[in-house]
């Protein structure tokens, strides 16, 4: 499985590095939606949600559907030109013509990669938007409710939705951004070069240990649930660093507009990513019971080979096999002292696993 970028037509005029407030805000809102799975921004989302009032706190969870999940498209630029500010990136969403919002809007409240009926047909055709709404119902009473006013009144979500993220700017976001807007600035500039200096495949493969560049350097494939080749060029790529978004890369691939790359700004992304293979061997690794009496006696003092092998009732060679397998897993840390080796269990690794099991699996 995994999304594939074919850049076999990409030409440097297709692709553009920059800004989004917008996008920036949708992914603070879906830690605020989802915040089991950012066990790191914890302390962080409690203070801030003591900025909230109730009437706000509860716009905030009736419109969830928007980015709990799928993330719409339509808190994404939709076309050029980047690095707008936060209020032109509003009034663009209130001109946006009614067929594009639906059309988008509808594709969001449903969260999920299922086939929408167009605007015009929704907005037409009341058995057509009683089905959307039906389909919507399936995946949660959240969604089906917003489901139901966006064809009840479009116009009127998109004027809740619009009051809503000016109110989120003037509670929290607009402090937010000013402290984020030159760190993402610094990330823009340094990929813009790279882009240049390393060439587009080297730079879209290094967002993600996922990555895995093929074709001669054409094609560039990330590991996400979703399955699809995108080409890029004469269509374009928009590449948006974020200090929120980690630890998703997020790609969308409406096919009117250009695509989207949201990616974790270098400075903000965690000390190490794991690939699959890493985190499959670390959990193989601890699999074994036999592995993981040897983890309890490396969890005190450090402790040499023969040591060990002479508490466990097994000879050095079984030991050092072992130990070399959760080496390799990063699950300990060796370090002669002298004449002698001595090992101790990497609790911080282990501490992490947690944590990067959802990472992983998030990504």
């Amino acid at each position: 499985m995994g999304i594939t970028l074919d850049l076999r037509n990409a030409r440097a005029a297709d692709v553009h590095v920059g800004r989004s407030a917008l996008a920036e805000l949708m992914s603070v809102l879906h830690i605020l939606a989802e915040p089991d799975h950012h066990p790191e921004a914890q302390r962080w989302t409690r203070q801030l949600g003591t900025t909230f009032d109730d009437s706000l706190a509860n716009e905030m969870s009736a419109l969830s559907p928007l980015w709990a999940r799928l993330r719409c498209r339509l808190l994404f630029p939709l076309a050029l030109p980047l690095d707008q500010t936060f209020e032109e990136e509003l009034r663009h969403l209130e001109k946006l013509p009614l067929d594009e919002f639906v059309d988008l809007c509808a594709q969001g409240v449903l969260g999920f990669r299922e086939a929408v009926p167009p605007a015009r047909l929704l907005l037409d055709d009341k058995e057509a938007a009683r089905c959307y709404v039906t389909q919507c119902e399936r995946r949660s009473f959240r969604r089906g409710a917003l489901a139901h006013d966006l064809m009840a009144s479009p116009e009127d979500v998109r004027a809740r939705l619009i009051d809503f993220l000016d109110r989120c700017g003037g509670a929290f976001f607009a402090a937010e951004w000013r402290a984020v807007h030159d760190r993402l600035e610094a990330a823009v500039v340094r990929f813009r070069t790279e882009v240049t200096r390393k060439g587009l495949a080297e730079v879209l493969a290094g967002l993600s240990p996922t990555a895995v560049v093929a074709g001669d350097g054409s094609h560039v494939r990330y590991d996400k649930l979703a399955i699809a080749e995108i080409g890029i060029g004469p269509r374009q790529l928009f590449l948006l660093p974020s200090v929120h978004v980690w630890p998703h890369l997020t790609i969308k691939d409406e096919r009117s507009y250009p695509v989207v790359l949201q990616f974790a700004a270098p400075e903000v992304r965690a000390p190490e990513q794991l690939t699959l293979r890493q985190l499959h061997a670390r959990l193989s690794v601890l699999a074994s019971p036999g592995r993981m009496e040897l983890c309890r006696h490396l969890l005190g003092e450090p402790i040499t080979t023969s040591e060990l092998a002479k508490r466990l009732g097994l000879d050095d060679t079984q030991v050092s096999r072992t130990l070399r397998q959760l080496r390799e897993a990063g699950l300990i840390e060796s370090e002669r002292e002298g004449r002698y080796v001595y090992h101790r269990l990497a609790t911080s690794t282990l501490l992490r696993l947690g944590q990067d099991v959802l990472a992983t699996i998030m990504r």
